[in-house]
C-alpha cells in the first residue's frame, strides 16, 4: 500500500481545500499543540506537509515552483491557442523573461512554498519540546520524525533559493502576532543553512524503504546535497564538485540509505512513469498518489492534457490544453530514440476505445486532431509563429507520465484491458538517473570539460535504455563525443518535464544569453525572479533583488 493512503487518512483534520487557498499569511500556519495526544496524531502532523507538496513542487494546476522553473526555459511553453490560454499574458511573460514584481503566479509560488515551511516548523517545534510518553512514541521515532521534517523543510528552502535567491529563513512557528518579521538572508547564507540542516539530520532520518515511498529519507537528503553542490558555483560562490561526487557516490554505492542497499536504474524508460511507478527501482523521492484508496491523484493532466484528452488515452481526465513543447525540441531526439515515441504525443490522434479519429473541439471541430511541431494559425493561413499564434493542435504534447486507462481499449485490433492502477502515477522529484548525470557533469567540470570514461559510462547506462540493441552502437557516447554542451542537450532529452531545465541553463550560463523559439537573450538579473511586491508590502524587511 502506498504511504500516501496514510497521509490522507491521518491528515484529514485539515481539509483538502487548504492546498488551494492562497490568502494565508506565509509565516503563521500553526498546528495546535494539543493535537499531539497519540501516535496517529503525531504521524498525521508529520505527514501533512506532503499533501501540500503536491501543490508546489509538481505540475499541479497551481502556480507553485514547477511552472516558473520550466516555463521560463527553452523546452516548454504555454502559448495562446485561439481563444484559450492568454491568461493576461502571464505565460508570455515567463517565456519572454518580462515578468514583473507584481506577478500573481510568482507570489503564489512564494506563498505555497513558505506555507510548506510553516507546515514543517510547527510539528518540529512541538516534537522538540514534548515528552515522548505523552505522545505514545519512542525517543527514536521522535528523532526520526524531527530529522525527516527538517530535511523536508530544507527542500523547501532549496527550491525557494532556486527561484528567489535572497530569502528569509524561518525555523520557528510564531507564537504571537507581534513577533518581528523575518529578515532576508543572502543566497550564500541560505545555501549554508540548507547544507547544515541536511548534514545534521541525514543520519537520523529513516532509510528509504517501501514504507517510506513518498516521504523524505536519507536517500533524499543525499540527492538534495547532490543538487546543492552541483549548483554551488552559482548559489554559494565557489564550485563544490568533489562534494557533489561524494554525495552521488553515497547513493550509487548504496551507503546513502537507498532502497535495499545499492540503488538500481530501471531496466527501461517506462517504469519510472507508469501507474505502477511506486515499484520503480530508481525513485529516490516522489509525490505519491493513491487514487483507488484515497481519491488523491496527480494534478499534471490539467497542465498538459488537451480538452478531449480522455478520448486519446481512455481515461476520465481532460486538461486546459496548455503546455506544449517549444517548436524544434521534438526534433532534438533521434528518430530511433524510444523516448521520442514513448514520452510525447504527435501527429493524428485516434480514440483509445476503438481507433476512430479524435475530433478537435475548437478550430478543428469536426476534423481529426493532429498535434504538430509548430505554433501557427494554419487554419486561417497564418504564417507567423509566436506565443500569440497558436491553435488547439499547436505543439507536440506530454505523454511521459501515463495515468493509465479506466475503460477497455481496442486499437488496431489489440484489446487493452482496464488498468487496475489507473490514476495512481507518482511524480518523481529525484531519481537515480539524475544522480548519474550530476556525477558525470561534476567529473567533467573538474577536468575542464573533458569527459573521462567514468563520466561516459554513467551517461551511457542511462541513455542505453532509449535505444534498441541494434541501434546502440551508433547512439552511445565516447570520451570524444560527450562534451559539456552535448551533456546539457542529453540532460534536456532525459529530464524534460521534470523541473530542472531552468537551473541547468543557468549553470551553463545560457539562461539569459541563449536564443530559442520566440525568445531573445535577456538581462543577467533574470536568473533570479523578483521578490513578490506583495510580500515586500507585508514585510518591509525584505529586499528586492537587483534589477527589479
Amino acid at each position: 500500500m502506498k504511504n500516501i493512503v496514510k497521509i490522507l487518512m491521518l491528515a484529514c483534520v485539515i481539509s483538502a481545500s487548504s492546498c488551494t487557498k492562497l490568502d494565508e499569511n506565509a509565516y503563521d500556519v500553526i498546528v495546535a499543540e494539543d493535537f499531539y495526544a497519540n501516535k496517529n496524531e503525531v504521524i498525521s502532523a508529520v505527514l501533512r506537509p506532503y499533501t501540500h507538496a503536491n501543490a508546489w513542487i509538481s505540475p499541479s494546476g497551481q502556480d507553485g515552483w514547477w511552472r516558473p522553473a520550466e516555463l521560463s526555459a527553452d523546452q516548454l511553453a504555454w502559448p495562446t491557442k485561439g481563444r484559450h490560454g492568454e491568461d493576461n499574458g502571464k505565460w508570455k511573460r515567463l517565456h519572454y523573461h518580462t515578468w514583473t514584481v507584481d506577478e500573481g503566479g510568482l507570489n503564489q509560488a512564494w506563498v505555497l512554498m513558505y506555507w510548506g515551511v510553516g507546515l514543517c516548523n510547527s510539528p518540529i517545534d512541538i516534537l522538540e519540546k514534548s515528552d515522548v510518553a505523552s505522545m505514545g512514541i519512542t525517543t527514536e521515532e521522535k528523532n526520526q520524525y524531527i530529522a525527516e521534517l527538517k530535511l523536508l523543510r530544507a527542500l523547501h528552502y532549496l527550491k525557494l533559493m532556486d527561484l528567489f535567491g535572497n530569502i528569509p529563513i524561518t525555523t520557528k512557528a510564531p507564537t504571537t502576532a507581534e513577533e518581528p518579521l523575518p529578515e532576508p538572508s543572502s543566497t550564500k547564507e541560505v545555501f549554508e543553512f540548507i547544507e547544515k540542516e541536511i548534514r545534521d539530520n541525514i543520519d537520523l532520518a529513516p532509510k528509504l524503504s517501501r514504507a517510506m515511498l513518498g516521504r523524505v529519507s536519507q536517500a533524499t537528503g543525499y540527492a538534495m546535497l547532490v543538487e546543492l553542490y552541483l549548483n554551488a558555483e552559482k548559489w554559494y560562490g565557489q564550485p563544490r564538485w568533489d562534494d557533489c561526487i561524494a554525495a552521488a557516490d553515497k547513493l550509487i554505492s548504496g551507503d546513502g540509505g537507498g532502497l535495499n542497499g545499492a540503488m538500481e536504474l530501471d531496466p527501461n524508460i517506462k517504469d519510472a512513469y507508469a501507474p505502477t511507478n511506486d515499484l520503480s527501482k530508481e525513485t529516490i523521492f516522489s509525490i505519491a498518489y493513491d487514487y483507488k484508496k484515497a481519491d488523491f491523484s496527480a494534478g499534471f493532466p490539467s497542465e498538459f492534457y488537451h480538452f478531449v484528452q480522455s478520448e486519446i488515452y481512455g481515461g476520465g481526465r481532460n486538461g486546459n490544453n496548455g503546455i506544449v513543447l517549444v517548436p524544434g525540441v521534438f526534433g532534438q531526439y533521434a528518430a530511433n530514440d524510444l523516448r521520442k515515441k514513448e514520452w510525447f504525443l504527435s501527429g493524428p490522434m485516434v480514440k483509445f476505445v476503438d481507433g476512430k479519429i479524435v475530433e478537435g473541439s475548437e478550430e478543428y471541430k469536426g476534423e481529426q486532431l493532429v498535434f504538430v511541431d509548430y505554433i501557427r494559425r494554419a487554419k486561417s493561413g497564418g504564417t507567423s509563429s509566436t506565443m500569440s499564434d497558436g491553435e488547439e493542435n499547436s505543439g507536440i504534447r506530454f505523454n511521459k507520465y501515463k495515468i493509465g486507462n479506466n475503460v477497455e481499449g481496442n486499437v488496431n485490433g489489440v484489446v487493452i484491458p482496464v488498468n487496475e492502477n489507473y490514476n495512481n502515477t507518482d511524480w518523481n522529484v529525484y531519481r537515480l538517473s539524475w544522480i548519474y548525470f550530476a556525477k558525470a557533469e561534476a567529473l567533467m567540470r573538474k577536468s575542464g570539460g573533458t569527459a573521462s570514461q567514468d563520466a561516459v559510462d554513467l551517461i551511457n547506462r542511462c541513455k542505453k535504455r532509449a535505444f534498441a540493441d541494434a541501434d546502440w552502437a551508433a547512439a552511445q557516447y565516447n570520451t570524444g563525443t560527450l562534451t559539456l554542451d552535448e551533456l546539457l542537450a542529453e540532460r534536456g532529452r532525459e529530464f524534460i518535464f521534470e523541473g530542472f531545465r531552468r537551473r541547468d541553463l543557468i549553470r551553463y550560463g545560457k539562461f539569459h544569453t541563449a536564443t530559442w523559439w520566440d525568445h531573445k537573450p535577456t538581462a543577467e538579473n533574470k536568473t533570479v525572479f523578483p521578490i513578490p511586491q506583495q510580500q515586500i508590502s507585508m514585510n518591509p524587511n525584505l529586499k528586492q533583488n537587483p534589477g527589479y
